[in-house]
């Protein structure tokens, strides 16, 4: 049995699209892998404080010198670790802010990237045997040839990070042109179905 990680960031709730992706791909597993836990990381509700300065004391002092508080400090952090670490298979759904990921998402990173932990000392990312699936929707278009092609920073971010982390079987399923379905000019359900044989390749693939 397997454990998926989904790690939502959308606000919007039913009316995201990134959200109704990872509904779609969530969906698909089940169908495929009944038996495997699907674990939410929801974002949105989830208070994660930026790097602070009693943060990074605490990220620097060895675990058995670490007071309470300091341990307190990581304490949240030690549990979105632990959710990842856990994991088999990671699924990233995000929305494209201002051609990048959503600041949630950037703290989520900054709190998961420990060294000794999930990257190691010699810089080497230490999650070698987890894969990972990015379902990201923008309501601009970034493929080849688009002419704001090289504004795609949500993507290159993302693929970064996670291979920073060791992370190196990715897919992005990219749901470029989402505000397609905000201004009412294709629906919900017409939009998200556009993907559905990525998805189910994806799925099946694993």
């Amino acid at each position: 049995m397997a454990t998926v990680l989904l790690v939502e960031t959308s606000p919007r709730q039913e009316h995201s699209v990134s959200r109704n992706l990872s509904l779609s791909f969530v969906t698909e597993w089940k169908k495929k892998n009944p038996d495997d836990e699907i674990v939410l990381r929801d974002l949105s509700n989830t208070v994660i404080p930026y790097v602070s300065e009693d943060w990074l004391q605490a990220y620097f002092t060895p675990p058995d010198n670490q007071t309470s508080a300091m341990k307190d400090a990581l304490a949240l952090s030690d549990s979105l670790v632990r959710e990842l670490i856990n994991c088999d298979h990671l699924v990233i759904s995000t929305p494209v802010y201002n051609y990048n990921v959503p600041a949630k998402l950037k703290s989520w990173f900054d709190n998961i990237v420990r060294k000794g932990i999930t990257l190691g000392f010699d810089g080497k990312g230490m999650l070698k045997k987890t894969k990972a699936t990015v379902l990201l929707a923008s309501g601009g278009v970034y493929s080849p040839g688009s002419p704001i092609e090289g504004r795609d920073i949500a993507h290159r971010y993302l693929i970064l990070m996670l291979n920073v982390l060791g992370i190196e079987d990715v897919v992005l399923i990219a749901g470029e042109g989402a505000k397609s379905v905000d201004l009412g000019e294709v629906s919900m359900e017409t939009f998200v179905g556009g993907f559905e044989s990525q998805v189910k390749g994806r799925v099946s693939a694993v």
